[in-house]
């Protein structure tokens, strides 16, 4: 069974294709997207060892051939270097304007190719082909592409969207435990902003989502995809509902700044972290009850999540170097840092005027028990 969402977009509508087998079916699927049958992948070297054979051989059952470039796998790969290396070699690889680059790997993988693809001789199509969860709920859909920069997250890059999303989810079985929960944290993220109920199906069925139940992970990406797939719809370049979809990323971005974009924390991770901190914010603020996050931190907790700076292994900056770092953030508009903050699981909205004293006592709180 495979679930469908459109993402509605004009002219340069897509969908996104959710279920079990996809990636043998992967051939198929593309084919009819083809001038000619012939495709550029990039992938990384940990995906590739997984999936690249299988991938490749489910396309060859449809006739196409392809080539394959395998980058290093890790945030880092998000950069100049890498990004270069990758253009290249797809202009190598004689790749034309009216043919098709495919991503196959995480949000790093999905980010930098779809970048890639954007400037690539003005334009070329791609599809994504997420492998994991938080890709297949996140990042793959919406067209946002880009790479890092030393002075900050996901602060280069263009809105291009792909051709088509395979979110195979027999993919996510592969993945270690600890990513698959990362990836979680986006996940709750939709049912924190804008869909109660699906955080109350959460709460109810995390466990057996994480345990790998497939029925409950292809409707948690579904459900996932269809939020993000309305608010694109809507305001595909953020100009204004977009911005709901950065619940916990003001903090998370600032802390993966300050643990150098390396293993101490996963971007899923540090989403989860800055969903706790985004709701115990609002509560401080006197925008919602006690209730709300303290809610969000025992599911966060329940599923084995970080939900405290304080929960990272090694030395952080203190709190106004944290706040500091939050001002390279690409939601700073007009000098603003603007949070995402919430009247209730389910009700976010954005906010500009929240007072950094507050922020820097919160983060104090939270850097020590």
């Amino acid at each position: 069974m495979v679930n469908v969402v459109p993402v509605n977009l004009g002219s340069r509508s897509y969908e996104v294709r959710i279920g079990s087998g996809l990636l043998g079916r992967a051939g198929f699927e593309i084919a009819p997207f083809l001038r000619r049958k012939r495709l550029a992948i990039v992938t990384d070297t940990t995906v590739a060892a997984l999936h690249l054979q299988a991938f490749q051989a489910g396309l060859a059952q449809a006739g196409i051939t392809s080539t394959a470039l395998a980058l290093p796998s890790g945030e880092g790969t998000k950069s100049w270097p890498e990004f270069a290396r990758t253009v290249d070699w797809l202009l190598e690889q004689k790749v034309e304007r009216r043919d098709m680059v495919v991503a196959l790997g995480g949000g790093v993988i999905g980010d930098l190719v779809g970048f890639a693809a954007a400037v690539l001789r003005r334009g070329v199509r791609f599809v994504q082909v997420p492998t994991t969860l938080l890709s297949q709920v996140d990042s793959s859909v919406g067209g946002k592409t880009g790479i890092n920069s030393v002075h900050g997250k996901n602060l280069i890059g263009a809105f291009h969207q792909p051709a088509l999303v395979l979110a195979d989810i027999d993919l996510l079985d592969t993945l270690p435990p600890r990513d698959f929960i990362a990836g979680y944290g986006e996940v709750v993220k939709y049912g924190l902003l804008g869909d109660a109920a699906f955080f109350d199906w959460l709460e109810a069925h995390g466990p057996a989502l994480a345990g790998g139940d497939k029925a409950a992970r292809r409707h948690a990406v579904t459900r996932s995809v269809e939020m993000k797939a309305a608010i694109v719809a809507r305001d595909e370049t953020e100009e204004g509902e977009r911005a709901l979809l950065n619940l916990g990323h003001t903090f998370g971005h600032a802390l993966e700044r300050a643990t150098g974009y390396s293993d101490r924390l996963l971007h899923g991770e540090g989403v989860a972290i800055g969903c706790a901190l985004a709701f115990a914010l609002s509560q401080r603020l006197g925008l919602c009850s006690q209730e709300a996050p303290s809610r969000v931190r025992a599911h966060l907790k329940a599923m084995g999540m970080k939900t405290d700076p304080r929960d990272i292994p090694g030395d952080l900056p203190g709190p106004e170097a944290l706040l500091a770092l939050m001002g390279q953030d690409k939601k700073v508009v007009d000098g603003k840092l603007r949070f995402v903050l919430a009247r209730g699981i389910g009700d976010a909205f954005v906010a500009d005027d929240v007072p950094p004293e507050t922020v820097i006592r919160l983060l104090a709180d939270s850097l020590h028990p």
